[in-house]
């Protein structure tokens, strides 16, 4: 019988709690070892999820050595700082989106990964959602022609939420960009690539934080309308098209269960459901990474957690986006 692959999980938030229940749909997958600075926090969390440890610290399930590979979903603040702590213990590390807060921050990271020879990987879960690869796909193949328009968003209202809560808090790194904005970027990324040029705007919140940006992202050919905003929301379809034809990610498109593919008159609609939550699809691609010993992922390398961050800090200087620890 092969030998399961045993996870830490760091910050038991609501994230985590879907993470965790994703995890025990893998077969392959054994939650070990849980953590949270709150010790009745962590054991409440290892109960529910059938964790063998439950930590009052990180850096208690950091020292574990029956920890093989953690997952971080912290606050973005501390992203980084602890997927160094990790992986300085000889860990393998899945940390939630945005690994880091800079380009040089992912740089860092991915030096600290080299030197210890482990795994690293950005946890952007859509990446590997049946629907997006398969759109990805279709698109490569020239199934919708030559790309040439693409849109999508991502919108709710979030202004009656706690202001020191980590989406209006500016000392956690708030707003819309770093939190949904990062998917939108992220698609046309992936599909597009680089952009040759970025126009942005943005609205600013009362403590300080972004909480509405608009995006044209301008290739050679083809240009990219993206949005993400906390004011309202939005339809969150993603809209692919290409001069023979159109692709829909059908909303929530970050977390599609199926797409369509439009050619003239004719549609065709397609349903690719997620298991569990959907974070089933990132867990097997780094159970898949670290059983063939790679250190990162072919379908989101550190080089794309690179460019994707630097588009980011392209667009958080364009609008004057800074948080008050990196003054």
């Amino acid at each position: 019988m092969e030998q399961k692959i045993r996870w830490g999980i760091i910050g038991l938030g609501g994230i985590a709690h879907k993470f965790a229940n994703d995890l025990n749909l893998v077969g392959s997958a054994e939650i070990v070892a849980v953590a949270s600075r709150s010790m009745d926090k962590a054991k409440e969390f290892g109960k529910k999820f059938n964790a063998k440890h439950a930590f009052g610290s990180y850096d208690a399930l950091f020292e574990c050595e029956e920890v093989d590979v953690v997952y971080i979903a912290t606050p973005h603040t501390g992203h980084k700082a602890w997927s160094l702590k990790a992986m300085n213990q000889g860990k393998h590390v899945l940390c939630e989106k945005p690994m880091g807060m800079s380009r040089t921050d992912i740089e860092e990271l991915m030096a600290v990964a080299k030197k210890n020879r482990v795994f690293l990987m950005e946890a952007l879960w859509s990446r590997f959602n049946p629907s997006i690869r398969k759109v990805k796909a279709l698109v490569d193949a020239g199934a919708i022609g030559d790309l040439c328009y693409l849109h999508a968003d991502f919108a709710f209202y979030a202004l009656d939420r706690p202001e020191e809560g980590r989406l209006l808090n500016p000392e956690l790194g708030g707003g819309s960009l770093l939190d949904i904005g990062i998917y939108p970027v992220f698609l046309s990324y992936l599909l597009l690539g680089m952009p040759d040029t970025i126009s942005s705007a943005s609205k600013f919140y009362k403590t300080g934080v972004e909480i509405q940006i608009s995006m044209l992202f301008d290739y050679p050919k083809a240009q990219a309308i993206l949005y993400s905003g906390l004011t309202s929301g939005s339809k969150m379809e993603a809209e692919i098209s290409g001069s023979t034809g159109s692709l829909f990610l059908h909303p929530q498109w970050h977390i599609a269960q199926g797409y369509s593919l439009k050619k003239g008159q004719e549609v065709e609609h397609v349903e690719l459901p997620t298991a569990g939550y959907g974070y089933t699809h990132e867990i097997e691609e780094v159970h898949s990474c670290l059983q063939h010993g790679k250190m990162e992922s072919g379908l989101w390398s550190l080089q794309n957690s690179l460019d994707l961050a630097e588009l980011l800090e392209t667009l958080r200087i364009q609008n004057g986006i800074k948080f008050p620890f990196e003054q």
